[in-house]
């Protein structure tokens, strides 16, 4: 069993919920375990929210602009990707190997932008596994990929 499908967002608060209800709606539908969709919902969440907040400058006509969320159910996986088209991640932040990169509940600093950095380290806490593929000047992709599991009534279990 596959199933894919694409969005294209307006960089706006109000896009986040649609893109994980239907993230949602998808696993439901499929026969993904509750836990499973949960997790991915709320790394969804968190790529959008990134997305949203430095994903690139407004439209000419002074609208926001996009981003895409793309979701991959194929088989015993699922991969989503939330590309943008805003500055990229600062180099520092995808270079560094992951076992260095900021604890989940790192203590804030007062003087410093202290959630910068979070909705990565939860992605990277509730996916498999997590790709940033940084394109200065011209966006982030974020990728990640979990290991479905099935309810017992699943109608569309993987083989």
């Amino acid at each position: 069993m596959s199933i894919w499908w694409s969005l294209h967002l307006r960089r706006e608060a109000a896009s986040v919920p649609l893109a994980r209800r239907l993230l949602l709606g998808t696993m439901e539908t499929a026969g993904v375990d509750p836990d499973i969709s949960f997790d991915l919902s709320i790394a969804l969440t968190e790529a959008c929210a990134n997305a949203v907040e430095h994903g690139g400058a407004t439209s000419p006509d002074g609208s926001p602009g996009v981003y895409r969320v793309t979701a991959y159910l194929d088989g015993e996986k699922c991969r989503i990707e939330v590309t943008d088209s805003g500055p990229g991640f600062p180099a520092a932040r995808t270079a560094r190997p992951r076992a260095l990169r900021a604890p989940l509940m790192a203590p804030a600093q007062p003087d410093t932008q202290a959630e910068n950095g979070r909705g990565l380290c939860l992605i990277e806490a509730l996916a498999d596994h997590v790709h940033v593929r940084n394109r200065p000047g011209r966006g982030a992709v974020v990728s990640f990929d979990k290991i479905l599991k099935w309810r017992e009534d699943a109608l569309l279990k993987a083989s």
